[in-house]
């Protein structure tokens, strides 16, 4: 069979730039799609093709023209998923495709995709269920019963058999198409360095509840690590490319496992950076972990610490505190790692919450501070809680650098503090 597997282009909208002529905060996502490039890996028997709609924008109907897939699988994140309907809208209409949708939306909210032109759902990971819904249709058999996938039906609300994901899930012994986005990887670059960038998965789910957060449900929950052999064979495949982006949600939820791939790295001579997403109660209590991951390469860790105020972090079931943030902080700038601190502005700051946070990056300067919206995502415990609330409702907007519920401040005050924050924390930023 031809499967065509899709990244869909930059599509998010912006209420600062739209509304406010505030063009600093649209969301641009960068990078190459691994989880497309994993999937096709489980794909043998077949032609497959990746288009990057994010690194070339105009070619997706030329390319279902030329390709004439017998299969279309487009992935994508929350403000995607208007997009991906329309992608499988033209799917649909110009090759009469069969149209398969997941990622992270699809995950958290399959009902939104049960619609015409849209003929499959897959739920959670995909790289197992994927490749058995392809090998049920090219054999003509049935598909309803492979669990994580769901067969669409307009008519009536969606049905599938929940997937209980498990190591074999992963599908390790099959390692990444890589050689599938060879010709948009110039595209895939640090932009602030000029470095080529790579991707390698370590580890899919996370073993923590976060309210705000969407990956618990592409494992059920599960946090499942790949095995060092084939993270060390992963980052092989991409040759001389330099920085490596281990893109988990989690890298160091399994701490004696991490430790074993960075020893696995030292002794095969691996030299190259990584960056990698870490908890900083992680890094409080195992601080030698990353002694040893900075030897290694470790050049960059990503941190959620999300607040600086401990009881809004119990609010988010961040199961973690502002002083073990702090903390961190200190620990990682000793050991040389530079730190890209995520944090979660609410709708319901005031003028004072701007200046604690002013203040707090003042004390405890992080290297890269990031800062996005509280948004409830679909399929979150975050959505059930707050989704009376919501006032703006077309997923465009979940960029999460968007408001969808009330700002307690003026609207257009609030956007110029959140712009006013970012563009001080990046006076002076690395990576």
């Amino acid at each position: 069979m031809r499967i065509l597997l899709v990244n869909p282009p930059n599509c998010g909208r912006s209420i600062p730039e739209e509304q406010y002529g505030i063009d600093s905060l649209k969301l641009i996502l960068r990078g190459e799609p691994l989880c497309l490039e994993v999937l096709a890996g489980n794909l043998d028997d077949h032609e497959v093709k990746i288009v990057d709609l994010k690194a070339e924008p105009a070619v997706y109907t030329e390319t279902l023209v030329n390709f004439k897939p017998h299969v279309v699988g487009i992935t994508g994140v929350t403000c995607e998923a208007n997009t991906m309907v329309s992608l499988a809208f033209e799917a649909k209409e110009t090759v009469k495709a069969t149209v398969v949708v997941g990622g992270v939306h699809a995950s958290n909210d399959p009902q939104f995709f049960n619609k015409p032109h849209i003929d499959y759902i897959v739920v959670g990971l995909g790289k197992l269920s994927f490749g058995e819904l392809i090998a049920a249709l090219e054999a003509g058999g049935p598909t309803d019963e492979i669990p994580g996938v769901a067969k669409t039906d307009p008519r009536n609300v969606l049905s599938y058999l929940p997937r209980t994901y498990s190591p074999s899930d992963l599908v390790e012994e099959k390692p990444p198409r890589y050689d599938l986005v060879s010709s948009y990887r110039e595209h895939y670059i640090l932009p602030s360095l000029g470095f080529r960038l790579g991707a390698v998965s370590a580890a899919s789910g996370c073993p923590h509840r976060c309210s705000f957060c969407s990956i618990e449900k592409m494992t059920g929950g599960r946090y499942l690590t790949h095995s060092p052999e084939a993270v060390l064979r992963d980052i092989g495949l991409l040759g001389d490319i330099p920085v490596i982006r281990l893109v988990d949600a989690n890298t160091f939820g399994n701490v004696d496992q991490s430790r074993e791939l960075c020893r696995k790295i030292e002794g095969a001579g691996i030299r190259k950076n990584y960056v990698a997403d870490v908890r900083s109660d992680t890094v409080v209590r195992h601080p030698d972990l990353f002694v040893e991951w900075k030897k290694a390469g470790l050049r960059s860790v990503i941190v959620g610490f999300e607040e600086i105020d401990d009881g809004r972090l119990k609010e988010m079931e961040k199961a973690n505190t502002s002083s073990m943030n702090t903390e961190a902080i200190g620990i990682l700038h000793d050991t040389g790692i530079t730190i890209v601190g995520d944090f979660i502005i609410s709708p319901d700051w005031d003028e004072v919450r701007f200046q604690e946070m002013r203040a707090y990056l003042e004390k405890n300067p992080v290297d890269l501070p990031m800062f996005s919206v509280l948004t409830p995502l679909p399929g979150t415990p975050l959505y059930e809680s707050l989704k009376s609330k919501i006032t703006l409702h077309d997923l465009d907007f979940y960029t999460l650098t968007n408001a969808v519920i009330p700002t307690k401040m003026n609207e257009k005050a609030f956007y110029e503090n959140y712009a006013d924050l970012m563009k001080s924390g990046h006076i002076g930023a690395k990576l």
